[in-house]
């Protein structure tokens, strides 16, 4: 049976974590995920739901201690935790200190740190043991959970870490807006350190000043993982932070011309990754460099007539990918959109991601989102479109519009809005823009 080391190459007094409170070390580590297994309820699944990344990692940790399989909620709504609670019998939840999750049995992750034993030996984990379970985002529908082996998630930060160029001893500060839960919080902001010896930042800094502190306190380089949506701001804000990192980007397309000034500004590469939570991430590309993404090693995207599939040795079967695409002969691909993201207007297809970024073109729009509401919903069926422009007007935008796209798919309504429903890696659910819709119908009728 094949088995890897729960983290990689570090020395028991190599800092592992930061934020304001101080530095944990990989000795005080294994003492803290020792000595919460020791704690945890003997049931099969917990929903480990910490904010701060260390005391996940640590709960994280010492539920594989104990062969428990983690739940990754996508929401911290309660109906969504009680949902999959009940979907996983036996589910408890490990929660910040003080935290109680209503309806379900709760454990608080206390850490006693250096006042407790640790174990001499770092854990090794069979590669196809299952130790978590994501959740799809529900951008396009119910949630679906998938099974994640040790031998995936170690596989994709290792060659992540690979194609990013880090080497063992390289000392970089991983520094995260997206949260530890997600699929590619998870991968790239937690995995992917432990793997390759670096520190992470506990913390979860959302707002530009917050991230421009952070990272001017980080030790040696900095690599930030963060979204589009993120970014944007930071780039608008014009925050000053320590040149030469390394910026990697998911959860949504990159505009090629926000890399652009992202790069200029911060004087840092950024990388975007490709993935869906079915599979973790396959592909990478630098953003300026075009289209073209390129599968991690170990990564083979497979094409037919009808769909494209995703192989890798720690996928126990092929994987569809939910996305249209073109693979060229080498295997490098192009993403056209997600099938269930296209569009019939009068005879003319488009994929509602295409007119998104043709949206954010625009001079002066900060967010916005098309929308196709379903027959039957109340709604008129007919695209939509809500928009953050300040100080622009929904004509103003149409009429930019008109130079990018054909007149059939020229939103009737746009509507500005001061900020969009997204969740917090920055995607859009359809039920929140739906609720969105709805809103704007009942306040039209109630002034008519």
């Amino acid at each position: 049976m094949r088995e890897t080391p729960l983290i990689g190459p570090y020395d028991f007094d190599d800092v592992l974590a930061w934020d304001q409170e101080g530095p944990r070390t990989v000795r005080r580590f294994l003492a803290d995920a020792a000595s919460l297994a020791e704690s945890l309820p003997d049931r099969p699944t917990a929903l480990n739901l910490a904010t701060n990344r260390y005391d996940f990692l640590v709960g994280f940790a010492a539920a594989i201690m104990r062969r428990q399989v983690t739940l990754l909620p996508q929401s911290r709504a309660s109906q969504t935790l009680l949902r999959i609670a009940g979907e996983f019998p036996g589910s408890y939840a490990l929660t910040d200190r003080g935290d109680v999750i209503e309806g379900i049995h709760s454990v608080s992750i206390q850490l006693r740190g250096d006042q407790v034993s640790w174990p001499m030996d770092i854990p090794r984990i069979p590669t196809d043991r299952v130790v978590a379970v994501a959740f799809t985002s529900g951008s396009t529908g119910r949630p679906v959970p998938n099974k994640k082996t040790w031998g995936a998630l170690t596989a994709v930060a290792q060659a992540t870490g690979a194609r990013l160029g880090i080497k063992t001893g390289d000392r970089l500060s991983v520094v995260a807006t997206v949260p530890h839960q997600h699929m590619f919080g998870l991968e790239a902001s937690v995995m992917l350190p432990i793997m390759h010896g670096l520190a992470m930042h506990a913390g979860r800094p959302l707002f530009p000043a917050d991230i421009r502190s952070v990272l001017a306190d980080a030790a040696g380089g900095w690599m930030l993982v963060t979204t589009p949506l993120h970014l944007r701001a930071c780039v608008a804000e014009g925050i000053s932070v320590p040149p030469g990192g390394l910026i990697l980007s998911a959860t949504a397309p990159l505009p090629r011309n926000l890399a652009q000034q992202a790069e200029e500004h911060f004087q840092a590469e950024v990388h975007e990754i490709f993935g869906f939570a079915e599979a973790g991430s396959i592909a990478e590309r630098r953003t300026i460099a075009g289209d073209r993404w390129q599968p991690l090693e170990g990564v083979h995207v497979a094409q037919d007539a009808s769909s494209c599939l995703v192989q890798a040795w720690y996928l126990p079967t092929p994987v569809p990918v939910p996305d249209r695409m073109t693979v060229d002969t080498d295997g490098t691909f192009v993403v056209h959109g997600r099938e269930a993201d296209q569009v019939n207007v009068a005879g003319h297809r488009i994929s509602l991601g295409d007119l998104n970024q043709l949206l954010l073109k625009i001079d002066g729009v900060q967010d916005g989102v098309f929308f196709l509401p379903e027959e039957g919903t109340g709604l008129v069926t007919r695209l939509m479109a809500f928009v953050v422009a300040p100080g622009k007007t929904g004509e103003e935008i149409q009429q930019k519009l008109r130079a990018y796209v054909d007149p059939v798919f020229i939103p009737r309504p746009l509507v500005c809005v001061p900020s969009l429903p997204r969740n917090a890696t920055g995607k859009l659910p359809r039920e929140s823009v739906s609720e969105l819709a709805r809103q704007w119908l009942e306040r039209e009728g109630d002034g008519a």
